[in-house]
């Protein structure tokens, strides 16, 4: 099984898309569409602050009547983030995700974010593993 590393390593693009805490909701879902992206982390200098997601735009602007346009990032957005590291492999981050029902995960090392998988792209890595086994295994057969 492979490491988050290396899944970063592979990934097309490992932009880190982030936001600031008094940022509007509307600017972060904004970026979220441009980007083609699920969730922003939330950075003030350098440091991690939370991330916001588009479930946590549904819950708490759209189902309770906020403004967009008024509501800043900070108080609606996740403050106690879960993270790992780079060395972590593929199968405990998918169980920690799973766990905690999250689906961006954001990769730090010795403070500094280096990168955010999401769930499908842990997936694709379990997929592609199984492919490749699969191969394997039927080229021994037929040998």
């Amino acid at each position: 099984m492979h490491t988050l590393q290396q899944i970063l390593n592979h990934k097309k693009v490992n932009e880190i898309w982030h936001t600031l805490p008094d940022a509007t909701v509307y600017d972060a879902i904004q970026m979220m569409a441009d980007k083609k992206a699920g969730a922003l982390l939330v950075m003030q200098g350098g440091a991690l602050k939370g991330i916001i997601s588009e479930r946590d735009y549904a819950r708490e602007v759209i189902l309770k009547g906020r403004s967009s346009r008024e509501t800043r990032v900070e108080e609606i957005m996740t403050g106690k983030v879960i993270s790992v590291t780079s060395s972590e492999s593929v199968e405990v981050s998918l169980a920690i995700m799973t766990k905690h029902q999250i689906r961006h995960l954001p990769i730090v090392d010795d403070d500094r974010v280096v990168g955010v998988v999401s769930i499908g792209d842990l997936v694709k890595d379990i997929i592609s593993d199984q492919q490749s086994t699969i191969e394997q295994l039927e080229n021994y057969i037929r040998s």
